[in-house]
């Protein structure tokens, strides 16, 4: 049955001329039929390159939107409309901008986990795989560093030349694993390697052998001598890991580590966004022009300072 469904969608896919773009958190059956995936870094870049016109988005609303501010001639469908981001939805860009006018010698800097609407009032965007590339590239001293003061904090770490401005806000599913849970995890494997996220809390990260993206976690994994990992990110990651290198061990950090919103999405969901390609849906993104060139601003400066 999924193999039938995965080829309707590769029918679908050459039929249309969409390119499905597919987050790294997808499951396996996704990501089998994805032209490409990653991470938000590695997805926002690529857009911009994609040449089809239909881009299918299997992540999460703000990764879409930010495949239509890349590619705005293009039509941009996000294959579940429901599949949103807390972390996205933390902050409004009228608290930004009161916090811009108290100190304007601030740069702001927004993770690539935020709305279109702030993205527009900040300086430059980063992803967890570029933020100290970045932050260090900038040529400000004082940054407000946006929404996520845990990878904020590990970006303070990295960059103790910088003055950088937290403020509490975050990703609720890596922020929820605690010291203990770690703990746990390595007495169980205690040859593991700890492989964890930076927006993670700074007790988890700094207890890890490694911290990084999405895509740093895999590339570390697949590079290391190491057999046996205990994996701190979400649940899929482990899973990717095990089908890719099943001569080593791969270990979640806890089964709390789940995306609800990535999570939402299915195999069935992408084919449906297939056949509603081209017609009028509500996956569409739909963005006005000003707010695309607003907010394009920084993922721009993000571009380049992290290419």
């Amino acid at each position: 049955m999924i193999k039938d469904i995965q080829q309707k969608i590769l029918d679908l896919k050459s039929e249309k001329d969409i390119c499905i773009l597919a987050h790294s958190y997808q499951a396996k059956e996704i990501v089998e039929i994805a032209d490409i995936t990653g991470d938000s870094y590695k997805l926002s870049v690529e857009a911009a390159k994609v040449q089809n016109k239909n881009i299918l988005m299997c992540g999460v609303h703000f990764m879409a939107e930010t495949a239509k501010m890349l590619s705005p001639e293009k039509r941009v469908y996000l294959s579940h409309p429901d599949a949103g981001c807390p972390m996205a939805e933390q902050m409004e860009p009228e608290m930004i901008l009161e916090l811009k006018k108290r100190e304007p010698d601030r740069k702001v800097v927004c993770y690539v986990n935020t709305t279109a609407a702030l993205k527009a009032v900040c300086d430059v965007c980063v992803t967890s795989s570029s933020a100290v590339k970045i932050v260090k590239a900038m040529d400000a001293e004082k940054i407000l560093f946006i929404p996520d003061c845990n990878l904020g904090a590990f970006v303070q770490k990295a960059c103790p030349e910088k003055d950088i401005m937290l403020l509490q806000g975050g990703c609720p599913v890596h922020a929820a694993i605690t010291r203990d849970e770690l703990l746990e995890a390595k007495a169980a494997h205690p040859n593991a390697l700890v492989l964890v996220h930076p927006e993670c809390r700074p007790e988890v990260t700094e207890l890890c052998d490694y911290a990084g993206s999405t895509s740093d976690i895999m590339n570390y994994a697949a590079k290391s001598d190491a057999k046996e990992f205990i994996i701190g990110t979400e649940n899929s990651i482990a899973e990717h890991l095990q089908y890719r290198f099943p001569e080593k061990e791969f270990y979640v950090m806890s089964k709390r580590l789940i995306c609800p919103n990535m999570k939402l999405t299915t195999l069935m969901d992408v084919y449906k966004s297939c056949l509603e390609v081209g017609t009028e849906t509500k996956r569409e993104i739909i963005m006005e022009q000003e707010l695309i060139e607003k907010a394009k601003v920084c993922i721009n400066e993000m571009i380049r300072l992290g290419g």
